[in-house]
Parts: C-alpha cells; sequence; structure tokens
C-alpha cells in the first residue's frame, strides 16, 4: 500500500528527541498493524502535494496548531487538493486539523467551541460499526488536542463515534474519506509533556481533568487497524 502523509504541522523542537515528529508518529502507528507500506512525506504548510494523485493508495493528514479558519494560503491549497481528492473519490484519513478540514472542504461549518480545550484522553459513545470496523467496545478511548469542532456536517456524513463534549467526534464521509478528531498516533507520555507545555494558556482545571484522563487506555491499535481496512476496502 502507498500512503501520502500530509504534514500540517511539526511537533516542537524541545520534543522531537524524545517523541519524533508527526509523520513519524503515523508510520509508527500504521506499521504496528501492517508492514508491507511504501510511505512519502508531503509538507503541505511548504505548498508540498503529490503530482499524480493516483499514484497513491491512501492520503492521510496529520494534526496542526493552526485552525482551518486561518487565513492562510497553505490551509486554502490544502482544503483545495482535499476537494480533488473528494472528486476523484480517492482515500483519505483526517486526523484533527485534517477532520475539520475535510469539514470545510466539504460545506461544513467548524469553529472555536465554547467549551473550551479538549485534552487528554477522549472517550466516545460508538453509534454504528461500518463493515470495515470490526470491534466489540462500545466506546472509543482516543487523545485529544484541540479548540475548534466541526459544528455543521453537511449531507452524505455518518457520525461513527461521539461524546458530549464532541457530537461529531469520528466521522465518514461517503465511501473514501475517513476522521477523526482525536490522534490515534500520539502516545500518552507526550500528550501529557504538551499538557504540561501550555498551563499558561490552558485553564488549570481542565489541565488536572486531562492528566486525570491519560490513565485511560487509549485504542490506538485498534485505530490503526480500522485505518488499514478502510483504506483496502473497495468502493461500491
Amino acid at each position: 500500500m502507498r500512503i501520502a502523509i500530509l504534514q500540517c504541522d511539526n511537533v516542537l523542537d524541545k520534543f522531537q528527541k524524545d517523541f519524533g515528529n508527526y509523520p513519524q508518529m503515523i508510520i509508527d502507528l500504521l506499521t504496528s498493524v501492517e508492514d508491507k507500506l511504501e510511505v512519502e512525506i508531503f509538507d503541505v504548510q511548504k505548498g508540498k502535494y503529490p503530482e499524480c494523485i493516483d499514484n497513491w493508495d491512501l492520503f492521510i493528514t496529520t494534526g496542526s496548531k493552526a485552525s482551518v479558519n486561518d487565513n492562510e494560503v497553505w490551509i486554502k491549497d490544502l482544503i483545495g487538493f482535499i476537494q480533488k481528492l473528494d472528486a476523484d473519490q480517492k482515500k483519505l484519513i483526517g486526523i484533527c486539523f485534517g477532520h475539520q478540514a475535510i469539514a470545510v472542504a466539504r460545506g461544513g461549518s467548524v469553529v472555536k467551541s465554547d467549551k473550551g480545550w479538549g485534552i487528554g484522553i477522549s472517550s466516545n459513545r460508538i453509534l454504528t460499526q461500518p463493515d470495515w470496523m470490526n470491534t466489540q467496545n462500545s466506546c472509543l478511548n482516543i487523545i485529544v488536542s484541540h479548540q475548534d469542532q466541526i459544528t455543521l456536517l453537511p449531507k452524505g456524513t455518518k457520525v461513527i463515534a461521539e461524546s458530549d463534549f464532541c457530537p461529531y467526534f469520528m466521522v465518514q464521509w461517503g465511501e473514501h474519506f475517513l476522521s477523526v478528531q482525536g490522534h490515534p498516533e500520539w502516545n500518552r507520555q507526550y500528550s501529557k509533556s504538551l499538557i504540561n507545555d501550555r498551563r499558561n494558556i490552558i485553564p488549570i482545571k481542565r489541565i488536572e481533568e486531562g492528566l486525570v484522563s491519560l490513565e485511560k487506555e487509549p485504542n490506538n491499535h485498534e485505530f490503526a487497524q480500522w485505518i488499514i481496512m478502510f483504506a483496502q476496502r473497495e468502493i461500491l
């Protein structure tokens, strides 16, 4: 399987020694369940994109500290590229920022939530199980770090998992796009380091709640399996 990672941000330099950068986190996640992968990284913040989208079986966005509503050329270009993938029914996995970028590309809405920061591990109710999603769980635990949320979904979407805090946590868009508000590629230690680094911008009560939530085990491995199964299924 050939995978193009659309890199939308970098791990802070002070954390890269211990945790690596975002594309490598995604590679490590996917190779934990599938070793026959060819991966190339495209830094979309620098305007780098695959020349021929037909050469790739799957596209994946990283997260980003940017907002999809920021007036940045690279964000507008990314949304345009997502619309091209959509028109050609190419498989795309959107992670956090990418989840929201898909919503904007398809005519939905994203705003900074009045619920504040989502950090730590988010526990979500699984509402439906498509044919590619093999699980016995009724709850999906995934690490999160976000303020923006999708508030309006366009037609042709299926909400797979939700919480009271984030109603559109995991969404399937037609037969070829899948996205999640969380970070299945992050580990708990990285989340903890980032939470502690943001004590000056996140209320202390939310910091404490986020750190306590990290006692849960995230469903990263299972989510990696879902990505591979979604990527391999044929579009009817």
